[in-house]
């Protein structure tokens, strides 16, 4: 398309240079000229080294190329090839997976890691995703799947992280460091415990305060309240950059975040519970947003 725009620009020049005007306008994928209001010069000499070899006016030349430029069909963009990752903990499937089939900018498949450890990484096709969504929570990988997971990193390959992904291989250093934080269990024999030291609280409204205002993540969004879950007593790494904080005074602080590993990038947002966050078009846009960052797009 913009090749397209400057083609017209040059030929509004040219026109206004003859004593003519002529103008464009886009209508269902092509081009329409507007009428001239000025008569043309009606020939311009080409000379090519130093004879003279046609008498096509120029404006004919300029409008051919405009035509040719106008027609070649406009390749759209390639999607993103995103694979959304779970296992571990349940959730509500149908309004969870339609933020990523509203999303028109990527194609995703869904995969689900078995009961024993993380198998997703065991699969074949994982080199070839230009991002992976973590939406698990895994207490055990191995150290086949702990290599290839790391060589998503060589690669490039793109890291969104959301909600209770932030609890999985509590015994996996590296995980914590790649994320950029982790939510420990106050009492690992007992999931879900809750202390004043660490825990979690459904159903609340939490005031979503944007901090990277001029990040592409954030971008277009601006302060916003969500029903969902807090967490506190998480650990958030040094090297992060927030992205979105809460004024809610037990919650966790920042919501959201992201750092650079190897040669990929890492979004981590602790929104996301359930339907009512999922169907919130700011977090919606937040997803969307991530996904696109990590991607370089």
């Amino acid at each position: 398309m913009k090749k397209i725009e400057t083609a017209i620009c040059e030929i509004q020049r040219f026109f206004n240079a003859e004593g003519a005007e002529v103008g464009a306008e886009e209508r269902g994928g092509g081009f329409s000229l507007r009428p001239l209001r000025k008569p043309l010069r009606p020939l311009r000499l080409v000379r090519v080294r130093g004879s003279l070899v046609t008498a096509v006016p120029r404006c004919v030349l300029l409008l051919a190329t405009l035509v040719t430029i106008a027609c070649v069909a406009v390749e759209p963009a390639a999607k993103l090839n995103v694979l959304v990752v779970t296992g571990g903990h349940g959730f509500e499937q149908e309004p969870f997976f339609k933020i990523f089939k509203d999303n028109s900018d990527i194609t995703f498949t869904h995969a689900e890691h078995a009961k024993a450890n993380a198998t997703v990484y065991e699969r074949g096709d994982l080199s070839s995703y230009d991002v992976v969504v973590l939406y698990d929570m895994l207490k055990n990988i191995t150290e086949d799947q702990k290599t290839k997971f790391l060589a998503l990193f060589d690669k490039g390959t793109g890291l969104v992280v959301l909600h209770h992904a932030l609890v999985s291989y509590a015994d996996w250093p590296e995980y914590e460091k790649i994320i950029g934080g982790r939510y420990s269990e106050p009492d690992p024999n007992k999931p879900g415990t809750v202390t004043e030291k660490a825990g979690y609280q459904h159903d609340v409204e939490i005031p979503v305060v944007i901090v990277a205002k001029a990040h592409p993540i954030t971008a277009g969004l601006k302060d916003f309240t969500i029903h969902d879950e807090i967490y506190w007593g998480y650990r958030v790494s040094p090297d992060v950059t927030p992205l979105i904080t809460t004024t809610h005074a037990q919650s966790g602080k920042p919501l959201g975040w992201c750092r650079t590993q190897g040669k990929s990038r890492v979004v981590y947002l602790q929104l996301g519970h359930g339907p009512e966050a999922f169907n919130n078009e700011n977090y919606r846009k937040l997803v969307a947003q991530s996904i696109r960052w990590t991607a370089k797009r």
